[in-house]
């Protein structure tokens, strides 16, 4: 007659799914002795308990392993990468001494991405050594992880580990020096701005968003099957497999047994460890960026429930004054910022962070006691030690190096500088192209703003019919034929 435990154990299996998950095995006092992944784990874990499984066994350690089994646990995920994942994750966390694959500790790949690099690079790394990069995964297949890095170099011309570019002294960098320059579709001469916009999309990608790539890929490969270009779409859709498995790529998991914080545990953590009267579901933040006092502009980045909500980014020039003062800028921008929230009569955010320490902390808070204001929960968090600064005249606050409360608002903070800084590139880049003019013999100052001012940049100046250069006053016939011949030779 079959012992209970082995009648509970089949009506268990009985009542399993067929999706994909993880089973635990245990023995007679709860230990877990086994850890295994199923793409079906209703097939997967009744062959354990059929009559014919232990004849068909060859070695004797798994018999031994199937006599000792008196129970199991189930996890169910959503694909099999993602069991995978946790599949290797449970081995470590309870050392199952039936399990041999995972024993030597190895870990998955994550990208990490430096962003105090002058050029970020996208590395492959199997550990998070470094609380100020950002890291993407953990992904589950090395192999398509490796071919979709090399199609992010191609679709966006970013930078890999191996890359070695050349600063060409004049803001510009030269990507390679090799044959890839003329492979890559991008252009292998850029400034920081440009790479800064290469860099974003990728990581866009990487965070999640390639749905419309790889429906554009799926695109492009009907086509070619359509065209009986076999090669090529066999191809197309071998990369399109592997992008989706990438992407599929294991969700992380949310289980504290696990040690793993989703973004709104880490959002209340940030509640609680800064003592906050609500949670900072929705937080902007602002940061100051010139050059020696010129370009001095502003930006502010949104996060909502601990994620970047790109679409309520800002940018902003500095209007009041011309020099080099963060604290007139930062209250300038605040206060721009939040008197027009209030005008239109829109919620300010949960939580205000300032890129800066007390200096820029009572600038910002300044720009609402000036308007009238009652501002939110408002700190800062200055860079030498990422000491948090309060608003409200609290004791400064520092955070453990690996609180992910604080990574939180580190990745905030580098967030608002990154946008900050990409601006002010951009103006620069802008300001040098339109200064050429000065080198055009015949042209006021008034009459070179003008002509920037009517036609919106250089380069659709430069594309400008003499019909509509002598429509601006001031610009006769040969004047404009003059300034097109001069453009054309002097701007690629």
């Amino acid at each position: 007659m079959p012992e209970p435990d082995k009648i509970n154990i089949k009506e268990k299996v009985r009542r399993l799914p067929h999706r994909p998950g993880v089973y635990l095995m245990k023995d007679r006092i709860g230990q877990t002795i086994y850890v295994g992944k199923a793409k079906d784990l209703k097939k997967r874990v009744s062959t354990y308990f059929q009559a014919s499984r232990k004849l068909m066994v060859a070695q004797p350690k798994v018999r031994a392993m199937i006599d000792l089994i008196r129970d199991f646990e189930t996890i169910l995920v959503h694909s099999e990468a993602e069991a995978l994942l946790l599949e290797g994750q449970l081995i470590k966390k309870y050392k199952p001494r039936y399990n041999t694959d995972f024993t030597d500790d190895k870990r998955f790949l994550l990208v990490r991405v430096d962003p105090r690099e002058t050029l970020p690079r996208f590395r492959l790394t199997r550990n998070r050594t470094d609380s100020n990069s950002r890291y993407y995964g953990p992904f589950a297949h090395s192999g398509h992880l490796r071919k979709t890095l090399a199609e992010l170099r191609r679709k966006f011309g970013i930078l890999l580990s191996d890359a070695k570019p050349l600063d060409l002294g004049d803001g510009r960098w030269r990507l390679y020096d090799d044959a890839r320059a003329e492979i890559y579709d991008h252009a292998n001469e850029i400034t920081e701005a440009d790479y800064q916009q290469r860099l974003e999309a990728a990581c866009d990608f990487l965070d999640g968003k390639a749905r419309e790539w790889i429906a554009e890929l799926k695109n492009s490969m009907q086509q070619a099957a359509n065209d009986r270009a076999y090669e090529k779409a066999a191809s197309l859709r071998d990369m399109v497999q592997a992008l989706e498995r990438t992407v599929s790529r294991t969700r992380k998991f949310e289980r504290n047994r696990l040690g793993t914080h989703n973004h709104l545990q880490v959002v209340k953590r940030i509640r609680k460890k800064l003592n906050l009267s609500a949670t900072p579901n929705y937080m902007e933040c602002f940061d100051i960026s010139h050059i020696s006092g010129s370009f001095c502009v502003a930006s502010m980045v949104a996060f909502k429930d601990g994620k970047p909500d790109r679409k309520n980014y800002r940018r902003f020039k500095i209007k009041s004054f011309v020099g080099n003062d963060d604290f007139r800028a930062m209250e300038e921008v605040v206060g721009r910022r939040y008197r027009r929230l209030h005008q239109e009569g829109k919620a300010f955010p949960d939580l205000i962070v300032i890129d800066g320490g007390a200096g820029q902390v009572t600038a910002a808070l300044k720009a609402f006691l000036g308007q009238g204001l009652e501002p939110p929960e408002l700190i800062g968090l200055a860079k030498r030690n990422e000491t948090v600064i309060f608003s409200d005249g609290r004791e400064p606050l520092n955070l453990p190096h690996h609180d992910p409360a604080l990574r939180l608002l580190q990745h905030i903070r580098d967030e608002a500088h990154h946008f900050a800084n990409s601006f002010n590139a951009e103006l620069r880049s802008k300001r040098l192209r339109e200064s050429i003019l000065d080198d055009f013999s015949g042209l006021g100052t008034q009459r070179k703003q003008q002509l920037i001012h009517h036609f919106g940049s250089i380069e659709k100046l430069k594309a400008a019919q003499i019909e509509e250069l002598v429509q601006i006053e001031g610009i006769g016939k040969v004047t404009a034929e003059r300034l097109i011949k001069f453009l054309n030779s002097n701007i690629d």
